[in-house]
């Protein structure tokens, strides 16, 4: 059977020397035998289908070809379309009211439990807003997210630890669902 994946990389063409260029990511998936294969953006998602490895192989796997051919590791989570598409349809954010610069998917490889983030005291971030979902942290940022205290917050080590992280806005949520159920 043959499932159709995002592969979602951390800190990759955002300055500095980690650079992937989206052809060569492309190139490297297809030679490990991945199909359909399409680049988003510069930031560092690619779509694929695949007949092997469930979500948690395909980002080892993955991330261990980017650091054996660029030789610099980097964070990957893979998941698939129907994944994809529950965060988006489960959304505790008017959505479709709030330009998709305020708003902002976090996701993590593992789940989290609000435990993780009761330090943060919401109140004080008003009206920035998170909610949880299935490893997943929904973040609405009526400024964007480059002024956000609140995204500052949320992205410290300390609250990370242990999971991989990776932010993605929600015009490229959208994205993903719809190259991953094509």
């Amino acid at each position: 059977m043959t499932t159709t994946y995002a592969a979602l990389l951390r800190g990759i063409n955002v300055g500095g020397s980690r650079k992937v260029p989206m052809a060569d990511l492309r190139t490297l998936l297809a030679d490990l035998g991945h199909r359909d294969v399409r680049t988003y953006l510069q930031s560092g998602q690619a779509v694929f289908s695949s007949g092997h490895g469930g979500e948690e192989e395909l980002a080892a796997e993955i991330a261990q070809a980017i650091e054996k051919r660029f030789g610099f590791g980097v964070d990957v989570i893979v998941r698939d379309h129907a994944y994809l598409r529950a965060v988006a349809d489960t959304c505790p954010f008017p959505a479709a009211h709030l330009e998709p610069k305020q708003l902002h998917v976090t996701y993590f490889s593992a789940p989290v439990t609000p435990g993780r983030f009761a330090e943060i005291d919401q109140e004080a971030y008003l009206p920035e807003e998170f909610r949880l979902g299935d490893r997943a942290l929904y973040l609405y940022a009526p400024n964007g997210l480059g002024r956000s205290k609140l995204a500052e917050h949320l992205s410290k080590p300390r609250i990370n630890k242990g999971v991989i992280a990776t932010t993605r806005n929600w015009n490229t949520v959208l994205k993903l669902v719809e190259m991953t159920g094509a």
